[in-house]
């Protein structure tokens, strides 16, 4: 895609997600909207590994949703993707759908993993990127494992227990990409949990640390395409973000959480 359709299937995405979100009559709003221009880069910039038509295709990089309550976005994307049908988008949170409010891999099997609690997905990224990078050890980049976390839940002690190991273990073929929106359901991060110096503290950790505007769609394919050239150690792309983007009176307001 040109940078010019890229933005075009963001702003759709957007639609999407405030049409969803209408029709249920509940979910999150600020992270979705937030998130948007990074699932497209993801997804529609020739980064994420990955075929709709077989979606347990064996050599499929594996995308890890670890604040699963943003998962408006990740399903906006995926159905524009071509997994599954557009229309499904309107039973968002309703009664029997495959779209709950937090992804469930076993009603809907187009996401590696459910999501609930925060804190964990990091944790499940690091387990399937050591597992790859000791198993495919003759083609590294058979399964990349990207993993979306948020920094809210950095407030969790087990985010920074797998920060550790995956320094330690040198996962080369794990990039997390923090969504660094500076809010979280009771307030602005570093009034309820100081995170910074956030950048510092990766690097302490042994991993490559990138920060990129999270609302640039170039600079993200970039950076997520400099991570996989990273071979001694995880990367971190810090996606600078605001959230709602997109919505005025939504911008920064951590109630919209």
């Amino acid at each position: 895609m040109t940078t010019k359709e890229l933005k075009e299937t963001a702003n759709i995405i957007r639609q999407d997600i405030i049409e969803m979100l209408i029709e249920a009559g509940s979910g999150h709003s600020a992270g979705p909207l937030g998130m948007v221009d990074v699932f497209t880069a993801l997804y529609f910039g020739d980064v994420v590994k990955y075929d709709p038509k077989k979606p347990d295709w064996e050599k499929r990089d594996r995308v890890i949703l670890s604040n699963a309550h943003i998962c408006p976005v990740w399903y906006a994307t995926l159905a524009r993707a071509g997994y599954f049908p557009v229309s499904e988008l309107k039973t968002l949170r309703k009664l029997h759908s495959r779209l709950q409010g937090h992804p469930d891999r076993n009603k809907f099997p187009y996401v590696e993993t459910s999501g609930g609690s925060l804190g964990q997905g990091l944790s499940i990224a690091c387990g399937m990127a050591y597992a790859f990078s000791k198993l495919d050890k003759a083609d590294v980049q058979k399964n990349w494992v990207w993993c979306l976390t948020s920094d809210g839940e950095h407030d969790e002690g087990q985010m920074w227990e797998a920060a550790m190991f995956a320094g330690k273990e040198r996962l080369f073929n794990l990039t997390q990409i923090i969504d660094r929106n500076n809010i979280q359901i009771d307030g602005f991060t570093e009034d309820v949990m100081p995170l910074e110096p956030l950048k510092e503290k990766y690097e302490a950790f042994g991993w490559h640390v990138l920060d990129v505007d999270g609302h640039n769609i170039e600079e993200i394919i970039e950076a997520a395409k400099y991570s996989q050239k990273i071979f001694e150690k995880p990367t971190l792309i810090i996606a600078h973000t605001i959230p709602g983007y997109g919505v005025d009176f939504m911008e920064w307001k951590y109630e919209w959480h």
